[in-house]
């Protein structure tokens, strides 16, 4: 037990006596996810603002007799040029195609006296729209002329044609639309955060555990006082414990950083993508939410420094270390990126126990409160077996002089 508290303890002093290694380790973490979270965001608000204010470039051909004054009045902002029915297209619509031009609107020929000789079983009146939908000048251009413009003329149409047009009307639907919404606004946000940290929480352990552990063990085998070590009086199992409980302890700190730092950034993102209304959103933890959450990491930081570790006893160099875990950080990748693009559906309650996976969608869970006990205690049980099993392994590899004089 005392020579496990040597290694701890010069572990620990390794890492905080180093300047280098405080800022690699807790400081770049918050700079970089904050920095990451704020960029985002002006990202998105330059591009809303960039698309609200561009000019969108519309042809209109063949309009009937008054279209022009609905556009007027509609408050469609553009740069209309009006065509007449014999004009050629095709070069606007290659202009559309090339991003060059926004929309063209081709109203069908007489188009008033069919909409006014219109009998039931007929054909209905068309107006056509050339738009590109890969391109978000032209689509934003056709969706604010078919709401501002056509909507309106529509409307004015069938006003002249049948009068007041709330006799066609048999019933309406949510009038008062605020009143039909039901949501609980914690679980709102908490879905939201839901598809962002998990992924995040899992990589940065994963990441901070991998940088520390090859170091630690693959590194000190490089440098020879691995060796010195092992031909000290303390134990093999308390060497192999004392790394290990000194990674788990500095990759928690590392990833502690990592997730206070994102709930941190998550209501500045919030309010860049939502043009600063935050009304609604609600990101809150209860104290049982926080132990569960640091449960998680704590037993997930357990298996990542266990994964790690295994890996860098049986790797000869830094270099070959990191071959051998690169693999494993793809797969800790798919994992957490799985609770990006699922919701939170109902699952078997064996997945739970599933390692890396199991941590994400309990963590996933646990931000719109539908974290079970069952859920959490096969999530915590599945993780720490697996861990125990690696260490098991750690041990042996530990005791073979083949291994870790790299003979």
């Amino acid at each position: 037990m005392n020579g496990m508290k040597q290694i701890i303890k010069k572990e620990l002093n390794r890492v905080f006596t180093d300047k280098k290694l405080i800022v690699s380790l807790f400081i770049l973490p918050a700079v970089l996810v904050v920095g990451m979270y704020f960029f985002i965001g002006k990202m998105q608000t330059a591009m809303i603002d960039d698309i609200e204010n561009h000019i969108s470039s519309v042809y209109i051909q063949n309009e009937p007799e008054g279209f022009r004054d609905i556009v007027e009045i509609s408050g469609f902002s553009a740069n209309i040029q009006y065509m007449n029915e014999k004009e050629d297209v095709t070069e606007i619509k290659n202009g559309i195609l090339n991003g060059t031009t926004d929309l063209l609107v081709v109203f069908e020929d007489d188009f008033l006296n069919k909409v006014e000789n219109y009998n039931a079983g007929g054909n209905i009146p068309d107006v056509k729209t050339f738009y590109n939908p890969s391109e978000e000048y032209s689509g934003t251009a056709r969706n604010n002329f078919l709401t501002q413009v056509l909507g309106i003329y529509q409307q004015q149409l069938l006003i002249e044609r049948f009068g007041d047009l709330s006799q066609l009307t048999a019933f309406t639907i949510d009038a008062g639309p605020e009143e039909s919404e039901i949501v609980d606004n914690e679980k709102a946000t908490g879905k939201i955060a839901g598809t962002l940290l998990p992924y995040f929480i899992t990589l940065m352990l994963f990441s901070g555990a991998m940088s520390l552990g090859v170091d630690a063990i693959t590194g000190e085998k490089e440098r020879g006082t691995m060796a010195s070590m092992l031909l000290t009086p303390l134990k093999r199992k308390e060497i192999v414990l004392g790394k290990l409980f000194s990674l788990s302890i500095l990759s928690s700190l590392s990833a502690a950083i990592y997730a206070i730092a994102m709930i941190i950034s998550i209501p500045a993102l919030l309010k860049n993508l939502t043009g600063g209304d935050q009304e609604g959103f609600n990101l809150s933890f209860t104290p049982v939410q926080m132990i569960e959450l640091l449960a998680i990491m704590l037993s997930l930081v357990f298996l990542y420094v266990s994964i790690v570790s295994l890996a860098a006893v049986l790797a000869r160099t830094a270099k070959e270390a990191a071959t051998f875990v690169s693999p494993l950080m793809i797969i800790v990748m798919l994992a957490g990126m799985i609770t990006m693009f699922t919701g939170n559906g109902v699952r078997q309650l064996i997945t739970y126990a599933i390692p890396v996976y199991g941590s994400a969608i309990s963590i996933q869970d646990l931000l719109v409160g539908e974290l079970s006990l069952a859920k959490f205690g096969l999530t915590i049980g599945g993780t720490i077996a697996v861990a125990l099993i690696l260490v098991a392994l750690i041990v042996r590899a530990f005791n073979s002089e083949k291994v870790m004089f790299n003979a």
